[in-house]
């Protein structure tokens, strides 16, 4: 919140959610309760949860989902290759965002499965009105496969590395 209020309200912070945190049957109402006492908008707020965590107990988790999309929350797949990965079940999350995991972006430079996999992903994403982010890019032949393929969303230590508030 104090970022957006220095002048950077276009900022949006994504945060990891634990599997253990998510499970909480008070999470929906934790998340919310937060919002409403810092007053950042929701849509200020990118939440990020692996594949693996929404699809332990899918209904009730696609159903928590839904509830913090309504809030105004942005969703993302965390890992995405990496979970169980149901095709049937990705079109049904109210996610605006998977993010590939770094497990694939670093074989592209030398593997054509990596490559073929990305490819797929990003085509999958795009079709189905998803963003994508490739995470993990530490190079700039990565940088250069990832955006020959066409992703526009990267993270990674190509651009730099973890940092505290103050540094950023």
């Amino acid at each position: 919140r104090a970022w957006h209020d220095a002048g950077y309200p276009w900022l949006r912070i994504a945060v990891n959610i634990s599997a253990r945190q998510f499970k909480q049957d008070t999470f929906v109402g934790l998340v919310k309760s937060v919002l409403d006492d810092s007053g950042l908008p929701p849509e200020c707020l990118e939440l990020e949860l692996t594949e693996s965590t929404i699809m332990e107990r899918a209904d009730r988790n696609i159903q928590a989902l839904r509830e913090l999309k309504k809030l105004g929350i942005t969703l993302a797949i965390d890992d995405f290759g990496t979970g169980y990965s149901s095709l049937s079940y990705l079109r049904r999350l109210p996610a605006k965002q998977i993010k590939i995991d770094r497990s694939f972006v670093n074989d592209l430079e030398t593997s054509a499965d990596a490559r073929a996999i990305v490819d797929a992903v990003i085509y999958l994403a795009h079709t189905l009105g998803l963003r994508v982010v490739a995470e993990g890019v530490e190079t700039e032949g990565e940088l250069a496969v990832i955006r020959e393929l066409g992703c526009r969303k990267v993270q990674g230590y190509f651009f730099g590395r973890p940092m505290s508030a103050a540094d950023a």
